[in-house]
């Protein structure tokens, strides 16, 4: 009996150990880039390492009903040897879809990208259909499927507001995959593109609808959003340039710590079915709206995340005005700071690259007029002073 129940006690542990253990969940990128660059390629080789596959843009149907082609370096998109997703993207104020012109288009990219020597895996449709089109997106869905080769699988993107519909139960069982996407520009005023605790219980209810293998989209990436005096979002402006009208605008942004936080809940405890990451966008040197790709590559491989901000006077230039200069010595992106706080012997001062001067009780201060993040060990300007102190000091205020 004694070695009975030491066997049963050891199984027991031997499970808890095992399930400690479960590896991370795997990562995925979107490369979303119309147009592709020295910079991507370079991202492109520099990350291959920390994925399980690729899912690019291959072309867009856009709003006016005309197609749109991303250019691919498709040599160096097969150089990194991981495999790909082909991506569709529908845009979701077109009216009627044309099923055979879809088909046609998926059937010579697909062809196209083998003949490449891309490692094809999947077509990935990217609609982002009102709820109530949900029905006929079924139906184009089964008819695409069945015309796709057998070794490649159907993936689409899937949205939370989806999730109230009686009707996506019918769409869900057509695709092999799909990838739900809990970053959106809900609320300007909130200041950011992704909210942890709504998220979550997105990804729970999701789980509760599909029966395949499903995997979460997270943002490395920021947005400037414009809106009206009523409220109403009128511009979005992220991986392209958008003609921001005039009225209120804010960058809305997902600090790295935040992800991170939110990834070790995944991996610690994840929803039935959760198969991986898929992280939009991939980031590259240019991409100001995007992390770095060192913060990246630390948030995907689990490591610590440690910004470290400092504010310094350079050198005095013509008449003894001085640049204050903010610099982040840590190992990730930090957002830049609200308020800092100048020494109370500089008798001028102003704001610049997105700061302004202001005043209280305690003396004069630069603010932060809009935010944005600082990459790890870039530098900026955000004032100058002109100050009796030889080594001014500062106040930096989060």
């Amino acid at each position: 009996m004694r070695c009975w129940r030491l066997a049963v006690l050891c199984g027991l542990l031997l499970l808890a150990a095992c399930e400690c253990s479960a590896p991370p969940l795997p990562n995925d990128a979107y490369v979303w880039q119309r147009r592709w660059t020295p910079a991507l390629n370079h991202a492109l080789a520099d990350s291959a390492d920390m994925l399980r596959a690729w899912r690019v843009l291959a072309a867009e149907l856009r709003a006016d009903g005309a197609w749109f082609e991303a250019t691919p370096d498709l040599a160096a998109l097969a150089a990194t040897g991981r495999p790909v997703v082909l991506v569709l993207r529908l845009d979701g104020r077109v009216g009627a879809l044309s099923e055979a012109d879809i088909d046609a288009r998926a059937a010579a990219l697909l062809s196209a990208w083998r003949g490449a020597g891309i490692a094809l895996t999947g077509l990935e449709i990217d609609y982002d259909c009102p709820t109530a089109r949900l029905p006929a997106y079924s139906a184009l869905l089964a008819k695409l499927k069945a015309r796709l080769p057998q070794d490649l699988r159907l993936s689409i993107t899937a949205l939370p507001t989806w999730l109230e519909s009686a009707a996506l139960t019918e769409l869900l069982a057509v695709p092999d995959e799909t990838v739900l996407q809990v970053h959106a520009v809900l609320n300007p005023a909130q200041g950011s593109l992704f909210d942890a605790r709504r998220a979550r219980a997105w990804l729970a209810a999701y789980a509760d609808r599909t029966a395949k293998p499903w995997r979460v989209a997270l943002p490395a990436y920021g947005s400037r959003v414009a809106w009206d005096e009523q409220g109403q979002i009128v511009a979005v402006e992220s991986e392209r340039p958008a003609l921001i009208p005039g009225g209120r605008s804010a960058e809305l942004l997902v600090a790295p710590d935040t992800i991170a936080a939110f990834v070790a809940t995944l991996d610690r405890d994840r929803p039935a079915g959760l198969a991986g990451i898929a992280w939009f966008r991939l980031p590259t040197q240019t991409d100001t709206r995007a992390w770095s790709l060192p913060t990246w590559r630390a948030v995907l491989a689990r490591h610590p995340l440690t910004p470290a901000l400092a504010v310094a006077a350079a050198a005095p230039g013509p008449g003894g005005a001085r640049d204050v200069l903010l610099s982040n010595r840590g190992s990730t992106d930090a957002p830049l700071p609200f308020i800092v706080r100048l020494d109370a012997r500089c008798r001028a001062a102003d704001g610049i690259n997105g700061y302004t001067l202001e005043y209280d009780r305690q003396g004069g201060y630069l603010r932060r007029a809009r935010d944005g993040l600082l990459r790890a060990g870039a530098e900026r300007a955000i004032g100058w002073i002109r100050c009796d102190a030889a080594t001014p000091s500062f106040h930096v205020q989060p």
